[in-house]
């Protein structure tokens, strides 16, 4: 009979298997194909059993999937922040979705976001975008900064032409952060304002070449650069992971080098012995 310990790693090895991994991103796209298909009054009057049924049935193997994994690796499971991520979000699927904590029902589509946790390329993205955090605090805070002078300058200016747009510090920063995204900024509230203000250009123009073309680039090249770094760092731990083994198995062979040596000294030794004690030949 296996011993539990060997039981566990059976099944810590089966559960991240490649197959059992490839089913479970099945079982989520089908998971979020359903949930999508309940929004449909129609679709939910000719198949809602089946829908239902279906999302029952992936929600078992959820569970069941995060049962064994407990089972598995025991307290180690809630090291990982992942495996945290899919036990909080199976658990709140399993919450009674009556009452007051009916709105929860809504959090079932959440399940959706295993599909980040289980596809190691999305992992790595969202591992990126949380190291590039700091960075990306830096520069909203840079981008605040500007928006706050540019604010106080456009309020000064254009305020009392256009109060809804430019009336106060914070509708001047919404104005100006419509402006940053590109929508409508031209025709919608640049232009009128060069109508009555015909230098109005030389104030949006360079706060558009700012905000837009130069602090949104920042954070695109900040993710950039912290994914490029975490894709140099996996290969250098895989790089030293592979000299580390070269190492060990350098030591093996020096080992069984020296073990033979060993081995013909005493081979040679012996065969010595023999000669010396075989008695010599009449003459």
């Amino acid at each position: 009979m296996p011993s539990p310990l060997s039981l566990r790693a059976r099944l810590g090895t089966w559960i991240e298997s490649a197959p059992i991994q490839r089913l479970i991103i099945a079982l989520i796209v089908l998971n979020a194909v359903t949930l999508g298909l309940e929004t449909s009054e129609t679709v939910m009057a000719s198949i809602g059993p089946l829908l239902v049924s279906l999302d029952r049935l992936v929600l078992a193997v959820f569970v069941l999937e995060i049962a064994i994994k407990l089972f598995a690796f025991g307290g180690r499971f809630f090291r990982n922040a992942w495996n945290v991520f899919d036990f909080l979000v199976v658990g709140i699927a399993l919450v009674p979705a009556s009452g007051p904590l009916a709105v929860l029902r809504t959090l079932r589509v959440l399940r959706v976001l295993r599909l980040v946790s289980t596809v190691p390329r999305l992992r790595f993205v969202v591992e990126a975008l949380l190291k590039a955090i700091p960075g990306i605090a830096s520069i909203a805070g840079l981008m605040l900064l500007l928006f706050y002078v540019f604010a106080v300058m456009a309020t000064n200016l254009y305020g009392a032409r256009f109060p809804d747009w430019f009336g106060s510090i914070g509708a001047s920063m919404y104005t100006l952060f419509q402006i940053m995204t590109l929508e409508s900024w031209s025709m919608g509230i640049v232009r009128p304002v060069m109508a009555a203000y015909p230098l109005a250009w030389l104030f949006f123009v360079p706060f558009i070449l700012i905000a837009t073309f130069t602090m949104l680039n920042l954070f695109i090249g900040i993710i950039v650069d912290t994914m490029q770094t975490m894709h140099e760092a996996g290969h250098e731990a895989e790089r030293e992971q592979l000299a580390g083994a070269m190492h060990q198995d350098t030591d093996r062979v020096l080992q069984e080098m020296q073990r033979m040596r060993q081995e013909l000294s005493a081979l040679r030794t012996s065969v010595e012995a023999i000669e010396h004690a075989r008695p010599e030949a009449p003459r």
